[in-house]
């Protein structure tokens, strides 16, 4: 399956690498965090667009301090379980986590904790929707398919003033 190239592409350097968002013209359609220092599209040519632009002055802010939402238009692609979990996940404030299981009663599947982990791994735009604030019911940080996966997630927590036990 190959992937399609996207109308509009725009990369930009952060703390926890680089960062690459596309965009359908109207709003984000993903962001990639660098993974083993490659990117999905990078021997694609940079193809910005406002939307592109706005994105990466946020989140901008976002890694300076001074942001702790996004206000940006999205257009997510995904199964409508996928989309109620990352609904849920666009809910949760800066700073504050949940876990696999705490998804799947909001959604109102209690044993579905394997399946909203798809899901969360699933997101289209980590960061943007923080899918990095769920945890493990035992409060473990478990995976994070982003970045450098762990540590990532880790940097991501201590950015936001999470702090957990060891």
């Amino acid at each position: 399956m190959t992937t399609p190239i996207p109308l509009f592409l725009a990369r930009t350097d952060s703390p926890i690498g680089r960062l690459e968002l596309t965009s359908d013209g109207d709003a984000i359609t993903s962001l990639s965090i660098q993974t083993g220092g490659r990117l999905p599209l990078e021997t694609l040519p940079e193809n910005p667009n406002a939307v592109l632009e706005e994105a990466i002055r946020q989140l901008g802010e976002y890694f300076s301090g001074t942001r702790v939402d996004f206000d940006l238009p999205l257009h997510l692609s995904g199964t409508e379980f996928q989309r109620g979990v990352w609904a849920v996940l666009a809910a949760l404030p800066f700073g504050e986590v949940t876990t696999y299981g705490e998804i799947g009663l909001e959604l109102g599947r209690s044993t579905a904790g394997r399946a909203v982990g798809g899901a969360v791994g699933a997101n289209p735009v980590p960061l943007i929707i923080g899918c990095h604030r769920v945890l493990a019911s035992n409060g473990a940080v478990t995976g994070y398919s982003a970045g450098d996966g762990i540590p990532t997630k880790l940097w991501l927590l201590a950015h936001e003033g999470i702090t957990l036990a060891a």
